[in-house]
């Protein structure tokens, strides 16, 4: 029989717009309790955006913890209440690199950090790519006001990930993903 384990008490900690922070006790297998402090995050999104030529749109954007721009996919928040995921990826295609997809289908989905976070993130595979029209183009702003945008082979960019060149998690998931499903047919 597997054991149960229950939280006894929980302390909010900091509650914020993305994520809250407390701190639970949690019954352990031994007998004992254990406090474990728990990011609760919304969730996210991830597109990989794969064109006609076979290549992905990646973004370099500025991370303020890692006080640096670094290589990832399109990408967002599930922060609007009820939104299906899919629709969640469209917006931020669209926001992020002004594209459209004619396709979304799901690629794989993962907890990027599940020893302190709840953050659950879909990562999607986005073909049949049209331009937003310019008038209808979202203006972005804060560290999205300077991303530099880029279509790199889908082959390259898995090899990016894997000369550590693309760090970000969910974004090497969505490319061996990609690759993955490209190779299968």
């Amino acid at each position: 029989m597997a054991f149960e384990h229950e939280t006894v008490t929980r302390t909010e900690r900091y509650r914020g717009p993305i994520f809250d922070v407390f701190t639970d006790e949690v019954t352990m297998s031994d007998g004992g309790t254990a406090k474990r402090d728990v990011v609760r995050n919304r969730g996210a999104v991830v597109v990989v955006a794969l064109d006609e030529d076979g290549r992905v749109v990646l973004i370099k954007q500025y991370r303020h913890p890692l006080g640096a721009k670094i290589w990832e996919l399109p990408a967002g928040l599930r922060d609007v209440e009820d939104e299906e995921p899919a629709l969640t990826a469209a917006r931020e295609l669209a926001e992020e690199v002004d594209l459209a997809a004619g396709r979304f289908d799901k690629l794989v989905e993962l907890h990027t950090s599940p020893g302190f976070s709840t953050e659950h993130v879909l990562i999607y595979l986005a073909r049949d790519l049209t331009e937003v029209p310019a008038p209808e183009r979202h203006r972005r702003t804060e560290e999205e006001a300077d991303l530099e945008v880029v279509r790199v082979d889908l082959d390259e960019a898995v090899a990016m990930a894997l000369r550590g060149e693309i760090t970000n998690a969910a974004a090497v998931a969505g490319l061996l993903a990609a690759a993955r499903f490209r190779d299968a047919g």
